[in-house]
């Protein structure tokens, strides 16, 4: 509208300030692009920020899965524990019945079927409330070694070798509480390394009496110069630059070293000094840590004596 309907300039009274052609189209060209950038520089800003809250939800519904998977034995314990009650009572029944109904042939089959079955209900609930307790250790604790390969082996069917490795050995195979956020960040980590790799990928596992370390290297084109100090911030990515035209915001990265840095551990970025080497992540927890999470008690323990003894 101000482009047709406007007031002139003022200026001298008698005169009028006439502006060349070229000076207004200038002009024009310039607050049209202003107004473009600005639209476009906003979009972004908001589009980044909505994928940003995205990938923070996926996150927080994987690892919420991961925690309700691995509170199935305390409520295996639970559901024992409501059912000791009831189940004690029907066995107790079921052995008077038995006893009274012995030399009656009508009744006898079906008695005896249900002892029987109240005999099996009650084994099945044993077991369940041993689940938190005798089993507890495989469910909940895991070696270096199982966590490696729990990690490594959703990414082995994709045209990349991945080699596992172990550098010095010092003590005992380090044991740690299974942690769902540690799974998915090293898991996210392997699957970049896997993206950028031209065949292999290794995973190098290593611990002392003070850390435990996993590297992870692959052969691929490594980080660029000026990416280095920003890997791992969000928004801070290279799949821009990939031949596929695969493109991101480095918010994987970024999730996964804040989950993996979390538990303890440090975690750094490097390029390998060797030629036909590529990036390397370094993961560094101390040793203390993963003893400390080992030696966790286990939950719910008062609930599956409770659960026994009523059973």
């Amino acid at each position: 509208m101000l482009g047709f309907a406007h007031l002139p300039l003022p200026w001298q009274p008698g005169s009028a300030l006439t502006l060349p052609h070229v000076y207004v189209a200038g002009v024009w060209v310039a607050v049209v692009a202003a107004i473009v950038f600005a639209g476009v520089y906003a979009w972004r800003v908001a589009e980044e920020a909505r994928q940003l809250a995205d990938a923070l939800s996926a996150t927080e519904l994987v690892l919420q899965r991961e925690m309700h998977l691995t509170a199935l034995d305390g409520l295996a314990a639970a559901a024992a524990h409501e059912l000791g009650t009831p189940l004690a009572t029907i066995a107790l029944v079921a052995k008077e019945m038995e006893k009274t109904l012995a030399h009656d042939q009508r009744f006898a089959e079906d008695v005896a079927l249900l002892r029987s079955q109240s005999e099996r209900c009650r084994g099945i609930l044993k077991r369940l409330t041993t689940l938190s307790s005798e089993d507890a250790d495989m469910i909940v604790r895991q070696a270096l070694s199982t966590l490696i390969e729990e990690v490594t082996a959703p990414h082995r069917d994709f045209g990349v070798v991945i080699r596992l490795e172990q550098s010095y050995l010092v003590g005992p195979e380090p044991v740690m509480r299974r942690d769902p956020g540690v799974i998915y960040g090293l898991g996210n980590i392997i699957e970049n390394a896997v993206d950028f790799a031209r065949s292999e990928v290794t995973v190098t596992t290593g611990w002392s009496v003070d850390e435990v370390r996993i590297v992870i290297a692959d052969d691929g084109p490594g980080i660029a110069p000026d990416m280095l100090d920003r890997i791992g911030e969000p928004y801070a990515t290279t799949r821009s630059g990939r031949a596929d035209g695969g493109g991101g915001l480095g918010l994987g990265v970024f999730i996964a070293r804040t989950l993996i840095e979390r538990s303890g551990a440090s975690v750094t970025f490097s390029n390998a000094r060797e030629a036909g080497r590529g990036a390397i992540v370094t993961v560094v927890w101390p040793r203390t840590a993963f003893a400390r999470a080992a030696s966790s008690p286990a939950v719910r323990r008062p609930l599956e004596k409770t659960a026994n003894s009523t059973i």
